[in-house]
């Protein structure tokens, strides 16, 4: 068994606001659709009860809209997220809804139920969808967890990290440091091998490309969008505006202002998870913004230097041997050279990411609802810093020592989302984690790898610190900031 999930996995293509509020409620209700696809012809009815954190603060994150959706047979990836907008919220009772887009089922609101005081056993963010026939009779009945980042698991399922084969296994950081150790590799050509076991060199690289893709039209749409977040809170978007500030200082001739594009990458990200728009869960969508102002804080003001490309600095460059990650040589700046370099650096970027987050899933948490928001915005954090740290040239175990610093500070987090809205405070959260991010993978860097505490214990505490944390704080939105701060 290894801890390694696929990048594809763990960066899914999806909508807002939330990964395991949003996301996977609609990969659950599509899920009953398919597996009752036999016998849709004969119900009439549909149920859906949310459970736990997903009844408390399922209405803020658009839960019921997703559920409707993916009852309609609609998928995160490929769904234009206007389709799931206000699907529940708008709904008129007693329209017939086209249960797997095929079969029209009298539907009212009311179908949905929320139980926000019951928590199943199996994880806090928990649903079970039932079907009737016109005789009353149960067709179909599951219960799904929507485990954080999108990911979902039938009760009755068993958990299965890695169904996969694994040419590189690791269950630990330092079981990953050993493996690389004794194939003299990097952090991100082990990932780069395990997901060679399940498609193409040509097949991964294209796929990065295409996650990537998306996290930058992301940040560039937040960064152009202005007005007001939906919501009973009325945020104003600010990325734009802070965009429109930095350009007008470069304009007139001031130098660029690195450290404050960062904050205004990661706040476009979380403006347009918050608006429902098309985001990269990166491990969650709460934390999607951290990963993506890092990589683009690294491609438009690093990548192109001595040290970002990677090129003379990295002790696994001459090992690579793949067209997957390998840089050209450096001194050669042609157009189409330096995009080539910038993409292979992306995808180094992701796999050595992927790997890091793989390690947080396995034996800690995503999920905010299961370890508060040290699960999230703290285990994207570290996989930013480690992914920073691989495409500035540094060792596995520098790599290891930046994401172990990130999370180390992010140790207690709590999940508390005003109005659970994925607003306040989690858009200004992960600009200040993607600093956090920076700053870790430069001290790391200035290291030799060498540090007290492992990342396998930070991993470890986080676990105990979120098993320890009071419930109200685990995105219930029933203590911290979401009831202290009063709601106009």
């Amino acid at each position: 068994m290894t801890a390694y999930v696929s990048a594809f996995e763990l960066f899914s293509i999806g909508v807002g606001p939330s990964s395991s509020h949003t996301v996977g409620p609609m990969r659950a209700g599509r899920d009953f659709g398919a597996r009752v696809s036999e016998a849709a012809a004969v119900v009439t009815r549909i149920e859906c009860v949310l459970y736990g954190s997903l009844g408390a603060t399922g209405i803020g994150h658009g839960t019921p809209d997703a559920v409707v959706a993916g009852l309609l047979g609609l998928e995160p990836e490929t769904v234009d997220p206007a389709e799931v907008r206000r699907r529940w919220t708008d709904w008129n009772d007693g329209d017939a809804l086209l249960f797997g887009g095929r079969h029209p089922v009298s539907f009212a609101k009311a179908d949905i139920a929320f139980a926000p005081r019951t928590r199943l056993p199996g994880h806090p963010n928990a649903m079970t969808l039932r079907a009737w026939d016109a005789a009353g009779a149960e067709v179909a009945a599951e219960t799904y967890y929507s485990v954080g980042g999108g990911f979902i698991r039938r009760e009755g399922e068993p958990v299965n990290l890695a169904a996969h084969a694994a040419p590189v296994p690791f269950s630990s950081a330092e079981e990953l440091l050993a493996q690389c150790d004794e194939r003299g590799i990097s952090i991100a050509e082990a990932a780069r091998m395990n997901e060679e076991a399940m498609r193409t060199e040509d097949e991964i690289a294209a796929g990065l490309d295409a996650i990537w893709d998306a996290m930058a039209a992301c940040v560039d749409a937040g960064l152009h969008a202005g007005g007001v977040l939906p919501g009973m809170l009325k945020v104003k978007r600010r990325a734009g505006a802070i965009r429109s500030q930095l350009e007008a200082v470069e304009n007139e001739g001031g130098r660029e202002i690195p450290g404050e594009w960062l904050g205004a990458f990661a706040l476009a990200v979380n403006e347009e998870n918050a608006a429902g728009g098309r985001v990269v869960t990166a491990p969650t969508n709460g934390a999607a913004g951290i990963l993506p102002a890092v990589a683009m804080y690294w491609w438009r003001f690093l990548a192109d230097s001595g040290l970002g490309s990677g090129n003379a600095v990295t002790p696994y460059g001459e090992l690579v041997g793949s067209a997957l990650l390998d840089l050209h040589p450096a001194g050669d700046a042609s157009p189409s050279t330096v995009e080539a370099n910038r993409r292979r650096g992306i995808r180094r970027f992701l796999l050595t990411a992927a790997a890091l987050g793989s390690l947080f899933k396995a034996n800690a948490s995503i999920s905010g609802a299961e370890g508060g928001c040290q699960a999230e915005v703290g285990s994207a954090c570290a996989m930013a810093a480690g992914g920073l740290t691989a495409v500035m040239g540094g060792t596995n175990r520098q790599i290891e020592n930046a994401a172990e610093i990130a999370m180390e500070h992010h140790l207690g987090l709590t999940c508390d989302p005003v109005g659970g809205l994925v607003q306040i405070p989690c858009i200004e959260r992960n600009a200040i984690a993607a600093s956090t991010a920076v700053t870790a993978s430069r001290l790391a860097l200035r290291g030799d790898g060498a540090h007290f505490v492992s990342l396998d214990a930070v991993v470890e505490t986080m676990r105990q610190t979120g098993i320890d944390m009071s419930t109200k704080y685990k995105e219930t939105s029933e203590g911290g900031l979401a009831v202290n701060v009063i709601e106009c």
